[in-house]
């Protein structure tokens, strides 16, 4: 499957999966990429490489969070070139998510709307899996987004966050702090300084062992300039090790989508909006914070792009979808002959250079 070519996906495949509801073809794709064991694949050129939080990425493209929730298709995501896979949003407890439908396409802008909620098989099903991939040779990057259960009462939420990072915290080469789905009522509140707080405290207190894992906040794109520089600063102070900028958006008009339907929109036309937010974190934080730039990145220009304004890693979920199981080979070679084409000996050289810090 990681060998098909994007003209033969965009032909043949990608019309039959877009065929069936749009949750039933996640499903099945998933479901034959659970299949797949961890492949080596071929070297990544030497320019994407980068280190962070002493950990070494042989390259920045990671998979966003949402693909594979309950960690079933790990070895997959090493076999289509990934550099890293955040897995997740995972919950503590089992549960079902938002009713159906609740993922819907929209084609004609290379976008999709969810308002799945967290449905998964929470964290004890996930942790056995993650604990056989290690065994098994994994070599990417493994991180972990963690979520409250949805019937969680408020002043419990943050027991939840500690509840993730005991049980599976060890496991992860970093967190990612999931406060910022607009999918689970009241969550986004608790990207305000207080709550950020409240929740590190939590988390950290949780850790076990000698090594905790780094923990990263990933934040909404519909923030205004007041709250997310708030919340950088918080997050500057409370010396949180980076952020995930940004989780899908609520705007509709301002992107050029007209579609009625709720939930998150993600895909092609939130590349702009999401870039501009990496671009005020990045300059909020004086590129202390390393960013992981995610929305809208459909080719290795999106991704060159991003990084450009501000962020050390990127990652896609959506533009899989469009572009297939060798889009990511393809963004690869196509990023480094970018970099070389500017100039740039590697992907640090390039980290923020459109910010104007």
């Amino acid at each position: 499957m990681p060998m098909i070519p994007g003209a033969l996906y965009r032909g043949l495949l990608r019309p039959i999966l877009f065929s069936l509801d749009a949750e039933v073809a996640h499903h099945l794709t998933l479901s034959m990429l659970s299949m797949m064991p961890p492949l080596p694949c071929a070297p990544d050129p030497p320019e994407l490489r980068s280190t962070l939080w002493k950990l070494d990425f042989t390259n920045p493209i990671g998979l966003a969070a949402g693909m594979d929730k309950d960690a079933i298709a790990i070895g997959a995501w090493q076999s289509l070139g990934f550099g890293f896979a955040e897995l997740g949003t995972i919950t503590p407890r089992p549960q079902p998510g938002n009713p159906k439908p609740r993922v819907f396409r929209i084609p004609e802008h290379q976008a999709l709307i969810n308002r799945l909620g967290f449905p998964g098989e929470g964290m004890e099903a996930v942790a056995p899996r993650i604990e056989k991939a290690r065994r098994g040779g994994m070599r990417i990057r493994l991180a972990l987004n963690f979520g409250p259960n949805k019937d969680t009462p408020v002043e419990q939420v943050a027991a939840d966050y500690a509840a993730l990072m005991t049980r599976l915290g060890a496991l992860a080469d970093f967190i990612v702090i999931n406060v910022s789905s607009p999918n689970t009522p009241g969550l986004r509140n608790w990207q305000t300084p207080d709550k950020m707080r409240e929740l590190f405290a939590a988390m950290e207190n949780a850790a076990t062992g000698a090594r905790r894992p780094p923990m990263l906040l990933k934040v909404a794109p519909d923030l205004d300039d007041a709250t997310l520089g708030a919340i950088c600063d918080t997050a500057l102070a409370l010396h949180l090790d980076g952020m995930v900028v940004c989780n899908t958006t609520l705007k509709r008009g301002e992107v050029g989508i007209s579609s009625s339907e709720e939930g998150g929109l993600s895909g092609h036309p939130l590349r702009d909006l999401a870039r501009d937010r990496i671009a005020s974190v990045y300059r909020r934080t004086a590129g202390k914070l390393p960013i992981i730039g995610v929305g809208g990145i459909m080719n290795a220009d999106d991704a060159l792009g991003h990084i450009k304004a501000g962020a050390s890693l990127v990652e896609l979920y959506t533009g899989l979808i469009y572009g297939g199981p060798g889009l990511i080979a393809a963004m690869k070679r196509e990023l480094a002959t970018l970099l070389r084409r500017e100039g740039f000996r590697s992907i640090s050289e390039a980290v923020g250079t459109a910010a104007r810090l």
